[in-house]
């Protein structure tokens, strides 16, 4: 067994490196931008990419929710947040050639522990927040850390490109509020930013969000409080890249919706239905506290909540019940991917949470395995005025069940159908 795992290290290494021989040394030819953490990253790539794209510069971007390359967007359907075997630096050889100046690349801790990471040549990486998700794949938390700490590592060791005529910066952006952030920035760079929500006079409707910062008012046409830590994430790259401020103004706003990101489903209803990928205790608290901000207080949030099975960080679910059933009135559990582990045993650690935080079987908590049925409940218990969130999968266009089949799904699709049948 010993053998076979450092044959397949060895495979994992040598693979992006040959890649990168192979097409041409891509990243060394674009300013290549690494997002890491635990929730956001998407978000942030693409508020980067129109800040950037606001500066009058051309993008290329792969995230766990699309793909681009210049003017051309497509949805990722690998359900990989960051690509293998080479497909990455493959990709960045197709933006070099549409003459893409930047190439950012959402980089998960799974595709660093798998050294995906190698060959892309990061000038810029930006630490969103760091929680415990995944940690037991990586041995624990502190590897975790460790392990996404070899992104920002890696930029000193390697010597600053010259591009445009010019020496490219080593940046390293960090998200202040987190209490890892000082190990993050503690990594040599040539420019370091850091950001936090003091005093940025946050004000969040159900129009959007406006924020104070730089001395200039900017505006979000996407919703949620949290997605002002994501935009100051992408004000520090457009910044360290000497864009304007009236710029990235321009960028921040241009972005209306992220495809699976508290995406707003509309069949006629009078209730509001959202779909968002929030899958793990920090994205699934703020997204819930987020809508209650934009409801009135009489009204109901109905929650939709599941978990990977595979074995994936099971000591997220219990905490993840307990965050559902203290922000929502009602809470309905059912199967997201299971794998070949028991979807039974899985919502039943979910609803275990659920249960110690009040939630009361048959009352306001649900259980339903099947997946359409468990939406299906959500919706029929909305009244007009209330908020059906259903999370865990986003944009995913499969469901992963037993012995490796992948059935096609979409929640955005499913929910539209269940909303036209009222």
């Amino acid at each position: 067994m010993a053998l076979r795992d450092r044959l397949k290290r060895i495979y994992h290494r040598c693979i992006p490196i040959l890649a990168d021989w192979y097409y041409g040394r891509p990243g060394k030819k674009m300013i290549v931008i690494g997002v890491t953490g635990t929730k956001g990253k998407s978000t942030t790539c693409r508020l980067i990419a129109s800040v950037l794209e606001a500066g009058g510069y051309k993008v290329g971007l792969m995230s766990t929710v699309e793909f681009q390359i210049g003017d051309r967007r497509w949805l990722n359907d690998k359900k990989m947040s960051m690509l293998g075997r080479g497909k990455i630096q493959k990709m960045m050889k197709e933006m070099v050639k549409a003459g893409c100046g930047y190439a950012l690349i959402e980089t998960s801790s799974e595709g660093i522990l798998q050294n995906r990471h190698l060959g892309v040549h990061y000038d810029i990486a930006v630490f969103t927040n760091l929680g415990t998700e995944h940690s037991e794949r990586h041995g624990g938390f502190e590897k975790l850390k460790s392990d996404k700490g070899k992104l920002f590592s890696g930029l000193a060791k390697e010597k600053n490109k010259i591009l445009r005529g010019g020496k490219i910066d080593k940046v390293i952006v960090t998200n202040a509020e987190d209490p890892h952030a000082s190990y993050f920035a503690s990594f040599p760079a040539d420019k370091k930013y850091h950001f936090d929500l003091e005093g940025k006079n946050i004000v969040a409707t159900a129009a959007g969000t406006d924020f104070m910062a730089m001395g200039h008012k900017f505006h979000l046409n996407i919703l949620g409080e949290f997605n002002v830590s994501n935009a100051l994430a992408a004000l520090a790259v457009g910044k360290s890249q000497n864009i304007s401020v009236e710029k990235m103004a321009e960028g921040l706003a241009d972005v209306k919706m992220l495809d699976g990101r508290m995406e707003f489903i509309e069949e006629g209803q009078n209730f509001k239905v959202v779909v968002d990928y929030a899958h793990e205790p920090l994205s699934l608290e703020a997204l819930f506290k987020s809508l209650r901000a934009i409801i009135n207080s009489d009204k109901k949030v109905i929650g939709v909540i599941g978990s990977d099975g595979g074995g994936r960080d099971t000591n997220k679910r219990t905490k993840m019940g307990e965050i559902a059933s203290r922000l929502c009135d009602y809470v309905v559990i059912t199967d997201v991917n299971c794998f070949d582990e028991d979807p039974r045993q899985i919502v039943e650690m979910l609803a275990t949470g659920a249960r110690v935080a009040g939630k009361k079987d048959g009352e306001n908590l649900f259980i339903e395995i099947d997946r359409r049925t468990g939406i299906k409940k959500a919706i029929s218990l909305a009244k007009a005025g209330d908020i059906v969130a259903i999370t865990a999968k986003g944009t995913e266009p499969v469901m992963c069940v037993a012995h490796g089949k992948r059935l096609p799904w979409d929640d955005r699709q499913v929910t539209r159908e269940i909303l036209q049948a009222l």
